[in-house]
């Protein structure tokens, strides 16, 4: 028996980076997936966003765990074809149990600067509220919602020189604060249901997010045109332990225990991810 056999799970962004490894890993352990994805740019966002192949992907991997799964693609911003979606992903397996509220865009360098803002915030923060609000309906007891918040939320960006301080690396930072105070106050309201919602804070995660070229600019202002190479050093200033960022894996297996019935218990969490890059900006506190 997989830890989260017989669950139906709800993953947006999963044509790839963390929404696929989120997607595969609940499947690997005996969950169905319902899974979505933009699979086309947003033009403010300067890398490119995942293709209807790359959620083709997803599919065929979950598929090869054995366990069934309905990829669609939808937009977050969208709500009604969310709703669209899980309801048709209800019908087809009968319940909903788990919410990975994963989709997510980076502003940084996003031009006009005030579209990337606005899609920033209506991609993480508005999205994550449409996808668990489309979910609600169909969760009962022993449910689990899971939204990907992130380490920068944690940042004080008024005093320190970080990378992305440009309006769409700013919208990032309020989106995911944003998120996590929404689950925080959502966990509190849905307890006495026996509903659970956690957020996940990672660092630098190994994805084409992180991967790209408006990430790299960021984090290497001093350079016209840094490439990997540059930026891969610098990524390690987010970290206290010495590793440029964590694999999406590490963010998985986070998920599938906030999934699954060994944290049966634990609600209104916000979980760090980041290899001590907390302990680098806090004293301690309880």
């Amino acid at each position: 028996m997989g830890r989260v056999e017989g669950k139906v799970a709800f993953v947006t962004g999963a044509a790839r980076g963390q929404g696929r490894s989120h997607a595969v890993r609940l499947a690997e352990e005996g969950a169905d997936i319902i899974a979505v994805d933009i699979c086309h740019d947003i033009d403010s966002i300067g890398y490119p966003l995942a293709r209807p192949e790359d959620l083709d992907e997803t599919a065929r991997l979950v598929e090869k765990t054995g366990h069934r799964i309905i990829a669609e693609q939808a937009d977050v911003r969208d709500a009604a074809r969310l709703r669209e979606v899980v309801e048709q992903g209800v019908a087809e397996f009968g319940h909903l149990d788990v919410v990975v509220a994963q989709a997510g865009i980076a502003g940084m360098k996003g031009e006009p600067q005030w579209q990337a803002w606005s899609d920033v915030i209506d991609t993480n923060l508005i999205g994550v509220i449409n996808t668990i609000q489309a979910a609600l309906p169909h969760l009962n007891a022993g449910a689990s919602i899971i939204a990907t918040g992130s380490v920068a939320a944690l940042m004080d960006i008024s005093k320190t020189d970080v990378p992305g301080r440009d309006p769409g690396g700013v919208a990032y930072v309020v989106a995911k604060r944003g998120l996590a105070q929404y689950v925080h106050m959502l966990a509190l309201h849905i307890a006495p249901k026996s509903i659970r919602a956690n957020v996940i804070h990672p660092t630098n995660c190994n994805t084409p997010m992180l991967q790209s070229e408006p990430m790299y600019r960021s984090f290497r202002p001093d350079l016209e045109n840094p490439t990997r190479a540059d930026a891969e050093p610098v990524f390690s200033v987010q970290q206290a332990m010495p590793t440029p960022y964590v694999e999406a894996g590490d963010i998985s297996d986070a998920v599938l225990f906030l999934a699954s019935d060994e944290s049966r218990f634990v609600t209104g969490t916000q979980l760090r991810i980041d290899a001590g890059g907390y302990l680098k900006w806090y004293e301690h506190h309880i």
